[in-house]
């Protein structure tokens, strides 16, 4: 198993909690940082531009993407050149579509040919990523995530079709993808062995990350003295 300083994708800390930010910016294996609005109001965000301007202090030149949340194309594109403002550092995350199905490609050529930086997101296809690099500008480095962990939720495996999306980026080298949604440490690994760019990992996975590559007869003894630890600590009886 490799070791996580030795992997070659990138690990993103996916999540909206300020506190588990500031803590993860000071961990060397974080090389980025992604959220979005359901994150931020899971973690009881009331204003996104102070919570986004508080986080960009912390995080440094890393990465870090904000998403747009408006479903009106023209307003996309306000909200889109507003984050873009906030650091150097900022990816401005655009929904493949609106919320009704409609292609976001405007928002898409739009702001990437004024030299917005993206980060496309909710893609769980291929033939969705194929697409999106049509619209993207070549003049700025851009993210677009394919959603493999829900496309494991429906029993698919997104293994290969996380390798086929790196295939079709390979000709755009400043275009990185992001296996976005992990369910599991495995998909870490999984991630590097197919040349995936970028993984998000939500907080609560990433304190799973130090079990990678744990030797297994050792993780069984700690699993049989925890129920022996808890079974004693409940008080059971027979």
């Amino acid at each position: 198993m490799p070791d996580v300083r030795e992997l070659h994708v990138q690990v993103f800390a996916d999540g909206a909690d300020r506190a588990g930010i500031e803590e993860l910016a000071r961990n060397p294996v974080i090389r980025g940082f992604t959220t979005n609005p359901t994150l931020m109001r899971a973690s009881g965000v009331s204003d996104y531009e102070t919570f986004a301007r508080e986080v960009l202090t912390v995080v440094g030149e890393r990465p870090i993407s904000f998403e747009v949340f408006a479903d009106d194309f023209g307003e996309m594109v306000r909200q889109g050149r507003r984050i873009a403002g906030w650091g150097p550092q900022v990816y401005v995350k655009i929904p493949v579509t609106d919320t009704r199905g409609e292609s976001s490609s405007v928002v898409i050529r739009t702001l990437s040919s004024e030299g917005v930086q993206l980060n496309v997101t909710a893609m769980t296809t291929p033939d969705q990523v194929e697409r999106v690099i049509g619209w993207l500008d070549t003049g700025s480095r851009h993210f677009v995530s394919l959603f493999a962990g829900r496309i494991a939720d429906t029993g698919r495996d997104p293994v290969p079709l996380v390798r086929r999306c790196v295939e079709i980026l390979a000709p755009r080298p400043e275009v990185r993808l992001i296996w976005a949604s992990p369910r599991e440490i495995l998909n870490v690994v999984q991630a590097d062995e197919v040349g995936c760019h970028v993984i998000t990992v939500t907080h609560d996975l990433l304190k799973k990350l130090p079990l990678l590559g744990k030797d297994l007869d050792e993780f069984s003894l700690e699993t049989v003295q925890m129920f022996h630890r808890d079974a004693i600590s409940a008080g059971f009886h027979l």
